[in-house]
């Protein structure tokens, strides 16, 4: 059944929704756990009550429990539901509340919980909720035999030749689990009435029909597996012969494997080219970035030189305006004044090229932090690219291995009876029955 969950306040506004028999045929409360009270509003107050002791606003969880349209499902198993739920969430033990709506000819229950735990007076927390959910809801529909809706396939309801890089990546990550395989075979089957129909049915979710040497009919997936079409469906193989007809009038497991092995090379391949084209879409707003920072900080650089060389000037403009001219140069060099002076000036400027030296390095440092800033998240979409790009090159060598091993194959097959018809001509030719006498 389909999960929805969320932290929420409001206990009067809550309890009032949930008492609400204007639109519901019909509204029962079917549990009350850990509650002083004994009806629902009084029960949602006390948890108002209780979270008035901390700082935490959103004191309750609220889950909706909704089976698919036209299934029965007993109280017994909504309060299952409720218990697996609580303890995916973390939830287990707390006062809790059950009711059942019904209404439009179906029934669907409300639980809430008090996130506020008693000893330490803490709101629990809650973390990756909403995925435990949808694993949870995932695993009721697989457990009771509903078809699961697309939104929880983990194929997505569709073949992996249509996938996009971010479905292909997900499906390498997860393994499909049996039951969701054979609610495929068995939908696929119900919903056709012709071989074709069936043919092109399970073609949309990835699965290809061929002639097995032993099992009759079989299903080939993009991998190369093979799945026995009465097994998987459920039914006896003459009934399965009975739809579609006699199996040798389909392709092989070998032609299906080497067309597949084709298919799929070209749909990694376009996967690859797509991948190339939107690595470039990523980078683009980066390295507009990237020549934007380089502009400025080579602005940054030459005004800095610009306004070193003038200060370069002027200082030393004021060093020379220190050694005198003429008679008074003269009595300087006399007195070894100016001397001193050249060592002074010197001295000065060799601290304003280390001054200058330090204040370029300080502003190439600080441009050089920023740029890496910048470089770590280039670098980040550039090692999804590689590593985007690595899985579709091993998925192709993967495909093209396979459609090679099918000719060995086939090669081999047809050697093994040339080299069985060989024996027989000979014997024939050497058998005294078939020689004529004169």
């Amino acid at each position: 059944m389909i999960l929805k969950g969320s932290q929420r306040g409001g206990a009067n506004q809550l309890s009032s929704h949930l008492l609400n028999s204007k639109d519901n045929d019909h509204v029962s409360v079917y549990e009350l756990r850990g509650f002083v009270s004994d009806d629902l509003k009084g029960a949602l107050s006390e948890n108002h009550a209780i979270a008035k002791g901390t700082k935490c606003e959103q004191f309750m969880f609220s889950l909706s429990l909704n089976p698919p349209q036209n299934e029965n499902v007993s109280e017994a198993d909504f309060a299952k539901t409720a218990d697996l739920a609580e303890e995916r969430l973390g939830l287990k033990d707390q006062p809790r509340a059950i009711v059942f709506h019904e209404k439009e000819g179906r029934r669907h229950a409300h639980v809430v919980w008090s996130r506020i735990d008693h000893e330490t007076m803490r709101a629990i927390n809650l973390p990756h909720f909403k995925y435990k959910l949808t694993a949870l809801s995932r695993e009721l529909y697989l457990e009771h035999g509903w078809n699961l809706p697309d939104g929880l396939r983990r194929d997505g309801g569709k073949s992996p030749l249509n996938f996009s890089l971010e479905e292909w990546q997900q499906a390498k990550r997860q393994k499909l689990d049996p039951r969701e395989i054979k609610q495929v075979f068995q939908e696929t089957w119900s919903r056709t009435d012709t071989a074709n129909a069936f043919k092109n049915a399970l073609e949309e979710k990835g699965y290809f029909l061929a002639r097995g040497d032993r099992r009759g009919f079989i299903a080939l997936n993009v991998e190369g597996e093979v799945f026995a079409i009465p097994k998987w469906v459920g039914i006896k193989t003459k009934e399965v012969r009975a739809k579609l007809g006699k199996e040798s009038e389909l392709e092989s497991v070998d032609q299906v494997r080497s067309e597949l092995a084709l298919k799929v090379t070209d749909k990694v391949t376009s996967l690859m080219r797509d991948v190339k084209s939107r690595h470039g879409e990523e980078l683009r707003p980066l390295m507009e970035t990237k020549r934007a920072m380089t502009k400025t900080h080579q602005s940054e650089r030459q005004l800095l030189s610009s306004k070193q060389e003038k200060r370069w000037r002027e200082e030393n403009a004021k060093r020379a305006d220190k050694l005198n001219k003429g008679l008074r140069g003269l009595w300087q060099k006399v007195t070894g004044k100016a001397r001193h002076i050249q060592k002074s000036n010197e001295a000065e400027a060799y601290q304003g090229l280390v001054r200058d030296r330090t204040q370029r390095d300080d502003l190439v440092f600080a441009q050089l932090k920023e740029r890496q800033v910048l470089q770590k998240d280039i670098n980040k979409i550039r090692k999804r690219h590689v590593q985007n790009h690595r899985l579709l090159s091993r998925e192709v060598s993967t495909y093209l291995r396979m459609r090679t091993a099918q000719k060995d194959v086939g090669k081999d097959r047809s050697q093994q009876r040339e080299h069985q018809e060989q024996p027989h001509t000979a014997d024939r030719k050497n058998d005294p029955s078939n020689t004529l006498e004169p």
